[in-house]
């Protein structure tokens, strides 16, 4: 028997589907298992796949790479994307069985249509529904990564790049993470990152700031009034896995990187503002922490007023509740 499964194009749902890729192997442990997606390659050496296939955003790049997914010759295709183009693509694949949620208009692309809860459910047990027409069950809804090794390249690049900008190993590293893919409204306001930079410092911590290229402008304003350690921009996704093993806890919002920090067994305390705790917040060492105001959830990408839900939450209660996960998984 031949699988192949469909990833999500994000990392956080990516992490997200670690138990129902789990589920899927222990349930058809004689089976040759796909993956394809543009996060796969972080799931290489977790034992969840036997054949690990990039599939990228670009259209001309995703046509070649059907073809590599086609020759695999797979009996079921499972859906996690909920778009039109995952069951075209499906299709193409010439899987005899396509399961996925019957939404955007592809039902008559699947085989076996699910129909979407309602309400809806949190992403890794939605995923779990979707492995679950195989006869996959998770006995544990967490996703577990296992981090790379203490003397894997990675990790020694990581310690490198930590020891170059002065952090010593024996000081406490607490990453803060100042992005977000989806957009500025998940992101913690400038003014609290800045607070809480300095709340670490005085307690004896390094803050490590985190982030893509495009985040380089917001990590300069906060370096110019603290005493932070920036990574941003060589914290490649690459490396993403061996920084995030390397520090001892981390302060981010509704991102990918919350998601796999927590499932590589670092401490997170995950922001939560315009978006639903209930749907996505990671699983693991982690303290959700949010503000109620009227206006959220709103899953706005950009806030329209003054971003009241991040600019709510305070550094001292981000700084407790880092203390409490780091006292409790210590």
């Amino acid at each position: 028997m031949k699988i192949a499964v469909r990833l999500p194009n994000w990392l956080g749902d990516t992490v997200m589907a670690v138990p129902a890729l789990r589920a899927l192997r222990e349930a058809s442990p004689d089976a040759r298992v796909l993956l394809a997606g543009p996060w796969v390659e972080l799931l290489g050496g977790q034992g969840l796949g036997d054949v690990l296939v990039s599939y990228p955003r670009s259209w001309s790049e995703r046509i070649r790479t059907a073809d590599v997914v086609r020759d695999f010759a797979a009996d079921t295709v499972v859906l996690l994307p909920n778009s039109f183009e995952a069951a075209a693509a499906a299709v193409y694949w010439r899987a005899r069985r396509r399961i996925g949620f019957a939404v955007d208009g592809r039902r008559w692309l699947l085989t076996d249509a699910l129909p979407l809860p309602e309400p809806r459910l949190h992403q890794i047990d939605e995923y779990l529904l979707l492995v679950g027409r195989v006869g996959a069950s998770a006995p544990a809804r967490e996703p577990r990564l296992a981090p790379p090794e203490a003397h894997a390249d990675t990790r020694r690049r990581a310690r490198e790049l930590l020891r170059q900008g002065g952090a010593p190993e024996a000081r406490l590293r607490i990453g803060v993470h100042l992005g977000a893919a989806y957009g500025p409204a998940k992101v913690w306001v400038h003014e609290r990152v800045v607070e809480f930079c300095r709340l670490a410092e005085a307690r004896g911590a390094l803050p490590v700031l985190l982030g893509a290229p495009s985040d380089e402008p917001a990590a300069a304003n906060v370096l110019r009034a603290t005493h932070a350690l920036s990574l941003v921009g060589r914290d490649s996704p690459e490396l993403l896995p061996a920084v995030l093993t390397e520090i001892s806890a981390l302060v981010c919002g509704d991102t990918g990187v919350a998601h796999l920090a927590a499932a590589l067994g670092t401490p997170v305390v995950a922001l939560f503002g315009p978006t639903d705790p209930a749907l996505t917040a990671p699983l693991g060492p982690v303290a959700v922490v949010s503000r109620a105001v009227p206006c959220a959830p709103c899953f706005y990408r950009e806030c329209p007023i003054d971003h009241p839900c991040m600019r709510g939450i305070s550094a001292e209660v981000v700084g407790q509740r880092v203390d409490a996960l780091l006292a409790a998984w210590a």
